[in-house]
């Protein structure tokens, strides 16, 4: 290209909420960062997100059927022309510099396949007391300083669009853990970074039900999805400390049904499940209490131990359920 810069192309999957959509535009279009074309994929939404993009200057293609994010990804890369693809989630508004960092990063350590951002701290719209933890705990989760494993997040995301060429599309079939196959794929021949000079505030989840339904649902997905070379949970002490949860409910009956010196004993099985639970992640509780002092703190303790239960939960119901498909398909097969 004629320019001396390249061209990024921010792919936004859509689909309704288009005050939220309002939002993470007008944050691209503060972009300090010049060469950037912006691409909305409506899913079939049935809000005006579509009219809202096309009054920010973006160019809108739709899919024909509401597919989620991945397919809608996948097609705005194909309506792209930018020799950086940067897919983001439409209910993420980033920082000015975001863009800008990013060209930066890949331009100066060309072996970068894939380059993630992380999110902020605070919460784009809602500021309910739950969206508040959310934000504090999925910063402090996908902060690569902190991370006990490397993930992908594809709802913040650069890659050069040769590697995106040569790698191949998100793959469609996958739910909720396209982020680690897509990983898993680029490293074979690329490496992946994350980088907290990419950031973005997220609008989260407004009430503590809503949150935990998604955590069982993709913990459950995921499980079914699951595959070699996958870290479960994203974190192996995570996952461990899910499990030590799930331990506690059936320990609370050990009183119960052990003889009384026993019982007595087998009391303090389930505080100490959780206790060790808690250590497992004692990082991230540690930061919260840092960040927004003993009340919040005490807040944030009860709904992260529901959020870590209710993932493990999820977690094992999808791993049974893989065990019964697997029979079926093998009782079929014979």
């Amino acid at each position: 290209m004629s320019r001396a810069r390249p061209l990024v192309s921010v792919i936004i999957p859509s689909y309704n909420r288009s005050e939220v959509l309002r939002l993470c535009l007008d944050a691209v279009q503060k972009q300090t960062y010049p060469y950037i074309e912006v691409i909305v994929v409506d899913d079939c939404g049935t809000e005006d997100a579509a009219r809202v993009a096309a009054s920010k200057g973006a160019k809108v293609v739709r899919t024909q059927a509401n597919g989620g994010p991945t397919p809608a990804r996948n097609l705005g890369a194909e309506h792209a022309t930018g020799e950086i693809l940067f897919f983001l989630d439409a209910d993420i508004a980033l920082d000015p510099d975001a863009v800008e960092n990013a060209v930066r990063i890949l331009e100066s350590h060309p072996g970068i396949g894939a380059l993630g951002g992380i999110l902020r701290p605070e919460s784009l719209a809602a500021q309910s007391l739950a969206a508040q933890y959310r934000a504090l705990q999925m910063h402090r989760w996908w902060m690569p300083a902190h991370r006990p494993t490397l993930e992908l997040h594809a709802a913040v995301l650069a890659v050069p669009a040769k590697v995106f060429a040569e790698i191949g599309p998100f793959d469609p079939r996958l739910r909720e853990t396209v982020s680690s196959d897509y990983r898993i794929r680029v490293t074979r021949s690329y490496e992946v970074k994350l980088s907290d000079a990419i950031r973005g505030r997220k609008d989260h989840d407004a009430t503590v039900g809503t949150i935990l339904r998604k955590v069982f649902r993709r913990a459950r997905i995921s499980a079914l999805d699951w595959r070699k070379g996958e870290t479960p949970g994203d974190s192996v002490p995570r996952a461990v400390g899910g499990v030590l949860l799930l331990a506690a409910v059936p320990a609370l009956a050990l009183p119960l049904v052990l003889p009384p010196a026993a019982g007595r004993a087998g009391a303090l099985v389930p505080p100490a499940l959780v206790a060790a639970a808690i250590a497992l992640d004692a990082g991230t509780y540690r930061f919260a209490y840092a960040r927004r002092g003993v009340g919040f703190g005490l807040y944030f303790t009860g709904v992260h131990l529901a959020v870590t239960f209710t993932g493990a939960l999820g977690g094992a119901v999808g791993v049974l359920q893989r065990f019964a498909l697997a029979r079926r398909d093998k009782r079929a097969q014979n």
